[in-house]
């Protein structure tokens, strides 16, 4: 229930996405990676033509909590599963700060970008499309998805409620009994969700649909490795939040990027 991380996003998924009004519940607790996220139809091609040296496929591209730092034309950009506040990541940012360095992501970006309501507005005022959605303790209209607004809520978590009953039960679980609030986004009739990794503001396989927004997020808030929840009405794409993602999570196009990045075989 509490899973931050999900199950991983396997490259190459069919459109599994799940319009707003289907007549099947859904496990008001159902975790994200499970029937609550899906890919973009894979085109042609990946992001850009990107073309880089191939990585042992099961050989993990970084261990599990770590960390690197890439540097650039004088920046320098932290690599990380997690950049949350007091992790070893959020730190190592804080650090190179105080020192005077340019540092991408800065640690105000990371605390932004992981609340939902802060990067949504911040997204918008950049010029991304986005999601609308409200805050509530109660109140929440349907189908919608919702997220947990207390200091454990993680992006990472998002529930889709379709009913009453449904909307009850999760709302009682991410405000702990009434006790936080929560963030709502409607789902119009036919939205679908869709959930891409970018890997310092690139895409691979499936997910070129939303190249361009990526590019942007990656521009506004500089995070070198991060998963985006998109809702699609019609044809249009719109951010509905930002969350960490492990390594072990990648696709292999994800992790042949995130290697090249690391061993300075692709330019920023």
């Amino acid at each position: 229930m509490n899973d931050r991380w999900g199950a991983p996003l396997e490259p190459g998924d069919g459109p599994q996405a799940e319009r707003s009004g289907t007549s099947d519940p859904v496990h008001p607790f159902a975790r994200p990676g499970m029937s609550r996220r899906v890919t973009v139809r894979a085109e042609s091609g990946s992001s850009h033509g990107t073309h880089v040296h191939p990585v042992p496929k099961r050989e993990p591209v970084m261990a599990r909590d770590s960390l690197a730092i890439v540097r650039r034309d004088d920046a320098y950009h932290v690599i990380a599963e997690d950049y949350s506040y007091k992790t070893e990541a959020y730190y190592t940012i804080l650090a190179h700060e105080l020192a005077g360095d340019d540092i991408h992501p800065s640690s105000r970006a990371v605390l932004d970008a992981f609340v939902v309501p802060v990067c949504l507005e911040r997204a918008k005022l950049a010029g991304i499309p986005v999601v609308g959605w409200g805050i509530s303790q109660v109140y929440v209209p349907l189908p919608a998805i919702l997220y947990g607004l207390n200091y454990f809520a993680t992006a990472s978590d998002f529930f889709v409620v379709q009913d009453n009953e449904q909307a009850k039960d999760v709302i009682k679980h991410i405000t702990n009994k009434g006790k936080y609030p929560f963030c709502y986004q409607k789902l119009d009739d036919g939205a679908t969700i869709h959930t891409c990794t970018a890997v310092f503001g690139r895409t691979t396989g499936g997910c070129t649909a939303i190249a361009g927004h990526a590019e942007r997020i990656y521009g506004l808030f500089s995070i070198p490795l991060v998963s985006m929840v998109f809702v699609k009405t019609g044809k249009e794409f719109a951010l509905s939040s930002l969350a960490p993602t492990r390594y072990t999570h990648l696709s292999d196009g994800e992790r042949e990027l995130l290697a090249a990045y690391r061993d300075h075989q692709e330019f920023l």
